[in-house]
């Protein structure tokens, strides 16, 4: 029996046998796991009032579907080659048997502390092998992980630490990030003045730094710990993590997934969407303290079985060809990355390219924003040499897994364009007053019509506000947030959030659309775009560019104004521009266009805290510049 998508007929085959009998289309996935208990249930709930549930009387062990059947099939098969930040330094590789060996020493220690069965585990660190240990031992043990980035203030972490009311916390005493060190410990102690949950913090040591006395040091109770730990038995609902996204009021929301249908999201998603086989070499260079890291790091790869990279530093350290050299050194074939880190690097000497041997990658993708067309192109020519489909993939935090995208070789991929939806996704545009818009080729307000197994279950300690931000908008639809255009063929483009699509004179203009037309311009990087209020068109479109300086804002505003009236239309025709040296981002590489209007509009009181962005500096350095 066949249920992997190897063709556009069974991509076809199974998009229609999921809407006629989604009963039997999950059951048969959810048989491909090891059970305690398989399942004779597959959806109970109602989607519109957020208390879905999947496999609900089944019960498991992830950790058993992402190590153990591995090890008892192939227990010397690479899972893991772990490239440092600085590539002087060794490298470590563990086989499946060598990391199952190491989760249960780290379950071991967690259960010798008295951590149990729904426990919240807060994991405060860099890229290190432990961190991905430690969330699997989490999940061994049925404690509830949940990983802060690290390079967040004290401040977010002890906000997220207080949330989860962790009873545990995690970190590093130091964590290299290119040429800085980030003193992970230190922002630990400081975050704990306000944390009156945690009863144990361990610290692991990184670098040479000695660690504080005041924390438990973990190098050595996971050196004397047994290496055999017994899976703790799962309900299917049970929680497996809770993991913090940005939310509209400022105030963090700690998103809970649960563990069957995640897992069979993850382990389903990956398959399909990235076509990796048994002797391909993965590489995701997202961090595990965003979603993207837990779904194609922690759990989608090992669910399968894969052989993965994961890397511990920078794409610029100790220079802009280190991504290229770690693809050539472990002969990657699957690279997964964020548009912002491709167009970083598609500024720097091609050289860097050009000194690597690129030619074991057989596919590409992307996540975290949609990517403009000229970064696709240099990604697609320059690296993946026109043979490698890209994959560009839209989902959330909240979805748990890839929803709309392209499947690498099976179906096309189209620059810009996220293309069509993953089998059991049926996404629908609404209009403003929720009426569905079914003319095929449309644009409008993304709606998920129907419940999928890898869907966040509820916002942790607030339900309520689960239900408002995602099931009160359209009556029983799950509100994305993003707005899209469908074309006639049914192929979707992300136009981006929708309160970040502008109504300039009557029509409709996404940021992302006119942020490809600047970036187009032969002067430009990266841009940001806002609206603001204007006195004749409703609202006016002010741009935020990474550019050539030696320029006037006013004559770089005029040729790119030009550059937006050939690429979209005059009516697109931006307002003010002004050249700054960075935009403020998240940690996943989002543009907080939020930050960008308030400094415009100058409600500086009204930025809220900064310090959690990749580079909170550049905030004072854009205010400056808009004062003069």
């Amino acid at each position: 029996m066949n249920l992997r998508v190897d063709s556009k007929d069974t991509y076809d085959q199974f998009s229609k046998e999921c809407l006629s009998n989604n009963f039997d289309f999950w059951m048969k996935r959810s048989r491909l796991f090891s059970w305690f208990k398989e399942p004779e249930t597959v959806l109970t709930g109602e989607f519109s009032k957020g208390n879905i549930k999947w496999f609900e009387d089944g019960q498991l062990n992830i950790t058993v579907n992402a190590l153990d059947r591995h090890v008892k099939k192939n227990p010397d098969k690479i899972a893991i080659h772990w490239e440092p930040n600085d590539p002087a330094e060794p490298i470590k590789t563990f086989t499946y048997k060598e990391v199952l060996e190491n989760v249960c020493k780290f379950a071991n220690v967690l259960k010798d502390h008295d951590v149990k069965k729904g426990d919240r585990v807060c994991f405060y660190m860099s890229m290190v092998p432990e961190l991905l240990f430690g969330v699997l031992a989490c999940a061994r043990i049925g404690a509830i992980h949940s990983v802060v980035f690290g390079g967040f203030s004290a401040k977010a972490l002890s906000e997220r630490i207080n949330d989860c009311e962790a009873s545990v916390v995690v970190t590093v005493n130091e964590g290299p990030r290119g040429n800085k060190t980030i003193p992970l410990e230190e922002i630990t102690k400081e975050a704990l003045e306000t944390c009156k949950s945690v009863k144990h913090t361990f610290v692991l040591k990184r670098t040479n730094k000695k660690s504080s006395s005041e924390f438990k040091q973990l190098n050595g109770l996971l050196d004397s710990a047994g290496s055999e730990c017994e899976p703790e038995v799962m309900n299917a609902e049970d929680p497996l993590f809770i993991l913090y996204t940005s939310g509209s009021t400022g105030k963090p929301k700690g998103l809970l997934h649960t563990t069957a249908g995640y897992m069979t999201w993850a382990a389903e998603t990956y398959k399909n969407v990235f076509q990796a086989n048994d002797n391909d070499i993965f590489w995701c260079s997202a961090d595990i303290g965003w979603i993207t890291g837990h779904s194609y790091i922690a759990y989608g790869p090992m669910l399968n079985g894969s052989t993965q990279v994961m890397f511990e530093g920078i794409p610029t350290f100790p220079d802009a060809g280190r991504f290229w050299q770690v693809i050539d050194k472990y002969k990657v074939t699957h690279f997964y990355t964020a548009p912002t880190a491709i167009r970083a690097l598609q500024a720097c000497d091609e050289r860097f390219v050009d000194q690597a041997d690129l030619s074991s990658l057989k596919v590409l993708g992307t996540v975290g924003e949609p990517i403009n067309e000229e970064a696709w192109h240099w990604y697609h020519t320059k690296i993946g040499k026109e043979l490698c489909p890209i994959v560009d993939t839209w989902w959330q935090t909240e979805t748990g897994g890839i929803m709309i995208s392209s499947m690498a070789g099976i179906t096309p991929s189209i620059p810009c364009q996220a293309t069509t939806p993953l089998p059991g996704i049926v996404p629908e545009l609404v209009d403003n007053e929720g009426r569905v818009i079914e003319e095929q080729e449309a644009e409008g307000n993304l709606c998920i019509s129907i419940p999928w197994p890898g869907m966040a279950r509820t916002i942790y300690g607030d339900h309520e506000r689960y239900l408002q931000t995602y099931f009160s908008t359209y009556e029983g639809k799950y509100f994305t947030g993003d707005g899209a255009k469908r074309d006639l063929v049914g192929n979707y483009r992300i136009t981006g959030r929708v309160d970040d699509v502008i109504n300039v004179s009557g029509h409709r203009i996404g940021t992302a659309e006119v942020e490809d037309a600047i970036n187009e311009h032969e002067q430009i990087v990266e841009s940001a775009v806002i609206g603001f209020a204007h006195d004749i068109k409703g609202q006016g479109l002010f741009a935020f560019v990474i550019g050539d300086e030696s320029k006037s804002d006013d004559d770089l505003l005029s040729s790119v104004n030009l550059e937006i009236t050939k690429q979209i239309g005059p009516i697109a025709k931006l307002d003010g521009l002004v050249v700054v040296p960075g935009l403020p981002k998240t940690r996943s590489g989002k543009i907080m266009r939020r930050v960008l209007r308030k400094v415009h509009e100058g409600n500086l009181d009204q930025l809220g805290d900064t310090s959690t962005l990749l580079n909170p500096e550049v905030v004072e350095i854009i205010i400056k510049k808009m004062r003069k």
